[in-house]
């Protein structure tokens, strides 16, 4: 019988034919305090407050973060620069960026300098036809503040890092010829946009596998980056599929702010990959920084968040209360995993049953004995006729209220 408490034996899994790339290694880079300010529902965070989070995302094994334009102001450099020299003593990779324009790089090569270490330069800028009509741009333009933008960088010995927004709409001549450009002026890796979250997985894995084929062309080892939006909804699975397809590091945000619709859930990323066997951290750190996170910008944790959501692990059916009753039963990890692809214990939860009008006895006994209480019939009764009447699931209150005399 104990082979039948076996997680394989009990849970068929149709991922595992499609595991994400194998064993080929990762990272991920955190656009937090980057994008994630760019929201218009968040509150600009105190210095202090940003110094937190990034001890946070440290602990949450975050490999790099980015700390946004040091070309801003005098006042951004030097918040920048304080934050810079917090990221590197927690170990954090330090990414700075800026336009393809002399200003921007070398207000980047500066900060360098004034650090003393090395630092990621991202030199980002507009790829897409629409982008050029709308800015005015031709391609050699661009092509030409490429070059000297990636060269500013290479020269004074920095990781130079080429972003084009809007990749995913882009024309694959004008990204063939802006990649080379990168590439000849000295750039090491490249970091491929979907900035307005056109893309679904398919145009993820052939821009990807289009941009390798460049590279190859080219003769340059390069490492790529996978930047998504979520105007689509598809984030998250467009992360993924980037990382399928054979990206070396993803940029997400915490509970995925960012402009608009926002940015990849850098936590749904990791709890995936997770339980992909991709990602062989502790997960609490990470929700113990989007927690945090979520306090320091000012927003509310949706209910439904699979990680941090109030209503994730929670249940108030009769049938699903009746399974977790009958699974704890027989093993303990059988009742995180029966009604649960999330094991409510990899993040430091537990499952919570509830009572409403779609609830039987399982509910309230579960509840009773939860609290401690004795399981008496009459009070079963009492408890689960107020239920089944009420117009919603009953809250703590209302339970103590009527277990009263």
């Amino acid at each position: 019988m104990a082979d039948l408490f076996e997680r394989d034996a009990l849970i068929h899994d149709w991922n595992a034919a499609e595991a994400l790339g194998g064993e080929r290694p990762f990272s991920l880079l955190d656009d937090t305090l980057r994008d994630g300010l760019q929201s218009t529902i968040v509150k600009q965070p105190a210095l202090a407050e940003r110094a937190e989070l990034l001890a946070a995302m440290a602990r949450a094994n975050v490999a790099s973060v980015n700390l946004g334009l040091p070309v801003v102001s005098p006042a951004v450099f030097a918040s920048i620069e304080e934050l810079a020299r917090d990221a590197r003593r927690l170990g954090l990779g330090v990414v700075v960026a800026g336009r393809t324009l002399e200003a921007d790089m070398r207000a980047i090569v500066e900060l360098a300098q004034k650090l003393g270490f090395a630092l990621e330069g991202h030199a980002f800028v507009g790829a897409s036809a629409i982008r050029a009509e709308v800015e005015g741009w031709s391609v050699e333009l661009v092509r030409e503040r490429t070059s000297n933008a990636l060269g500013m960088l290479a020269r004074a010995g920095l990781e130079a890092v080429f972003v084009t927004e809007d990749t995913t709409r882009s024309h694959p001549e004008t990204l063939r010829t802006l990649f080379r450009a990168a590439l000849d002026a000295g750039a090491t890796r490249l970091c491929l946009c979907d900035t307005v979250g056109h893309a679904t997985p398919d145009g993820v894995r052939r821009l990807v596998q289009f941009t390798r084929a460049v590279a190859l062309e080219h003769g340059s080892k390069v490492t790529l980056d996978w930047h998504g939006h979520a105007d689509r909804g598809l984030a998250l699975p467009n992360a993924l599929a980037a990382l399928d397809a054979g990206v070396d590091r993803v940029h997400g945000t915490a509970l995925g702010l960012g402009e608009r619709a926002g940015n990849t859930p850098i936590e749904l990323l990791a709890l995936n990959l997770s339980l992909d066997g991709r990602w062989p951290r502790d997960l609490v750190p990470m929700v113990e920084y989007c927690r945090r996170a979520a306090a320091v910008l000012g927003v509310t944790v949706p209910a439904t968040h699979p990680l941090l959501g109030d209503a994730a692990f929670r249940t108030a059916t009769g049938v699903h209360a009746a399974a977790l009753q009958k699974a704890a039963q027989k093993a303990v990890w059988l009742s995180d995993r029966v009604y649960g692809a999330v094991p409510s214990a990899v993040v430091g939860r537990s499952q919570e049953v509830r009572v409403g009008p779609l609830s039987g006895r399982a509910n309230v006994e579960a509840w009773l004995t939860a609290r401690g209480r004795r399981v008496a019939e009459p009070l079963v009764r009492r408890i689960l006729e107020h239920a089944r009447a009420a117009d919603h699931v009953l809250g703590e209150d209302e339970l103590l209220r009527l277990l009263e005399p």
